[in-house]
This record gives structure tokens, sequence and C-alpha cells, in this order.
């Protein structure tokens, strides 16, 4: 069994291990299979998860299916509009099927394989409590991408103490690795890289671009040797189209941040997108991809190195950066060389661009820690809520 994209969805196709032949496609349709999870050899079934199955739901939820080796019997074993997490039991008899979304808590039901229903409900989480402190669920919002015809997803969180009356200015969250999709789809009291940006005064947004995964392979195909991409189109004109539904959006004010991948899309966010973009802070981003590890960078710039490299380059491209940038690299940075950032930085002093470096001693690949968050929110609020922190050891005196 090999997974391809041939017909322009990750599906499944059996082969011949003699000859090497295809001797049929498994799964079939336009969209795609997310990952194997049981293959029955005895039974010759196949048991996986998919999205996108349902043109009324989000196409990144995940639903569990099986098919049989031959591609027949495909079967939906679960359809509930809701990112799913299955259980089997030892015998695949039964099935605990857990399914939640940003905007839905949790509802966990036990099924059967034979005729996919449901049993017992087990749990119904009443989130009736957690509505009471203010807390108020993301957003899914969905918007045009640059092709004007695909659905770009995303969600959008704002403070306990929302007031439409307001002015927000936005933050946006970023990871655009192409390996994978980073919104969030399950239930979450809690979003750590959104939720206290947005309590500081902030709406906070997450979006998955073009060029990253889990949707069709024209889609995913953005991102080849052309990582500063990064989804940047698709990723602006939903913020715009958010802001126009919702004018407390303050679109002339738009931050962003991010981490590993996300440090170097946050960082082209200013080297590439200043048009757009006015504050950034990235943390151990990958700034140039020849100073990474080759067998990340090589998958999607690809091999031999050649001008696409230097073209993606935030570091290559530095006199170009526009706005307000701090820099966060751990010192013992073990994934992202370290090196990447000060040659960024570098490249900046030689531009006699202004920005922030923290180094943190001893820390390895991550956002900076406890005294990373605190520069990140700091340096926010600075540049664009127009206040000066206060001191923080008065705060916790």
């Amino acid at each position: 069994m090999w997974a391809s994209e041939r017909d322009g969805w990750n599906h499944l196709y059996l082969y011949d291990a003699i000859s090497g032949k295809v001797k049929n496609q498994i799964t079939k349709g336009n969209w795609p299979v997310r990952e194997v999870l049981k293959v029955d050899e005895e039974k010759k079934q196949i048991y996986f998860t998919a999205s996108g199955l349902d043109s009324d739901q989000d196409p990144y939820l995940l639903q569990f299916c099986r098919i049989d080796f031959n591609g027949k019997n495909f079967t939906r074993l679960t359809t509930e509009n809701g990112n799913h997490k299955v259980t089997f039991s030892p015998d695949y008899k039964y099935y605990v099927d857990q399914y939640s979304r940003v905007d839905a808590a949790p509802i966990t039901v036990l099924k059967s394989i034979d005729s996919q229903k449901t049993i017992v409900e087990l749990q119904k989480a009443d989130i009736s409590a957690l509505q009471k402190t203010g807390w108020i669920a993301p957003e899914v919002f969905t918007a045009k991408a640059r092709d004007g015809k695909t659905d770009i997803w995303g969600v959008i969180v704002r403070p306990t103490t929302f007031d439409p009356n307001r002015k927000y200015p936005i933050i946006e969250y970023i990871y655009a690795g192409p390996q994978d999709s980073f919104v969030p789809k399950n239930f979450q009291p809690y979003y750590w890289a959104m939720s206290s940006l947005a309590e500081l005064g902030f709406i906070v947004v997450q979006i998955d671009g073009m060029g990253t995964s889990n949707r069709s392979k024209v889609f995913h195909d953005v991102c080849w040797k052309n990582l500063k991409d990064g989804g940047f189109p698709d990723r602006k004109l939903w913020m715009k189209a958010a802001a126009a539904k919702y004018p407390y959006m303050n679109i002339d004010k738009v931050g962003i941040h991010g981490t590993s991948a996300g440090g170097q899309n946050a960082g082209a966010a200013l080297v590439f997108n200043s048009d757009f973009y006015d504050v950034a802070v990235a943390s151990c981003g990958c700034h140039d991809n020849r100073m990474d590890k080759m067998w990340w960078n090589e998958q999607w710039m690809g091999y031999p190195v050649g001008p696409e490299y230097e073209a993606c380059s935030n570091t290559a491209n530095a006199a170009q950066l526009g706005g307000n940038l701090m820099l966060i690299v751990g010192e013992l940075d073990d994934n992202v060389d370290p090196a990447s950032t000060m040659q960024f930085a570098n490249a900046l002093i030689k531009a006699n661009k202004n920005f922030e470096l923290v180094t943190v001693p001893g820390m390895g690949h991550s956002a900076g820690g406890d005294f990373g968050e605190r520069k990140r929110r700091d340096y926010f609020v600075q540049h664009l809520l127009g206040v000066i922190p206060p001191t923080w050891e008065e705060i916790y005196k």
C-alpha cells in the first residue's frame, strides 16, 4: 500500500509487490486521506482518517472511515460535524467516539462497528460555568483565497472583556510549515498562543493559508521552492474580510508572532509584507533555509540549492524590512541553528534597521520560555496599543 497525490488528492493505492505495478486505487474523491490507523490483512480492510468529506463542514475536521483493499465498501464510522477522536475496542467491534469543535464542547459516545450507530451517549461536556466567567468561544471564520474560489479557514479569538464599540489591533499567530495544517479544531477553554494575548486588548487570529497541507495537491504545491509565500496573500485577504465584517478589528494595526518555521514566517511578514504588518515577534526562526537542517528544508525548497533559496531568505533581503521587529532566540537551540537568527540580526544591522534582539541563555528550541513570553507581550502592548508596559517587578510586589 502506498499513499500518493497523483490524482490531485492524497489517496491510497494497492501495489503488486512483485511487479511494482498498481493493482487498484483504494480510496478516491476530492478529499485527502489523513492517516492509516489499521490494516486488517485477514479481512482485507483498512481503517483510516480523512477530512473534507462533507461540503457543509470545515474541511480539516477528522472523520474515521473503513474500506476494503479493492476500494469497495467504503464506510463512514463518524459523520457528526466535529473533529473526531476514536478509540477502538481490542476486537474492533465497538469504538468510543469523542467529537468537538473550537466552538462546540465535546460529546463522547459508544458506537457499534457493524451499524456505526450510537449505543449510548457516555458524556456531554457542560461548559456553563466556563461561560459565566466571560469566556468566549473562538469564532470559525472563512474567506476566499487569492484565487477567488478556495475557502481559507481560520479562527478569531476575542478577550473576555470584549466590547464591540472598541477598536482592537489584530495579532496573528503564525505557523505555515508545509508539513501540516495548524489552526486548532478541538474544543479547548484556553489556547496558549492566543488566549492570553487577547486578554491584553487584542483580537488574535490563526489561519491556514495556501502552501500548508491537508487540502488538495494544488493547495499544497504553492509552497514548492517558495517558502516566503507562507500563504500571506490568502491570510491578508482573510483578515481584510474579517475586518470588513467586524469594524472593531483594526486592520491598520496588525502584529504577528511565531516560532521556528513560524519565526521565519513572522520575520517574512516585515521583510516581504510590511505593507500590511506593523509589528512582528519572531522566535528561533529559520531565517535562511540554507542555514537549517537539510531533511526539512530540501523537502520544500528542493536540491540542489538554487536562487530560490536566496529569494526566500529573510537574511538576504533584510534591507527590505519595515515595521517593528523583535527577534527571540535560545542560546542552546538544537533544532534551528541560533546562527540563523544572528545572521539575520547582522544583516539588519548592516542595513541600518532598528530591531530588538532577545537571547535567552541556556534555552533550547522554544518561543523563549517565560521571559520570552513577557518580552513578546510587552512588545505588542507598546507598539500596537501605544502603552509603555509597567515594570514587572512592581506588579509582583
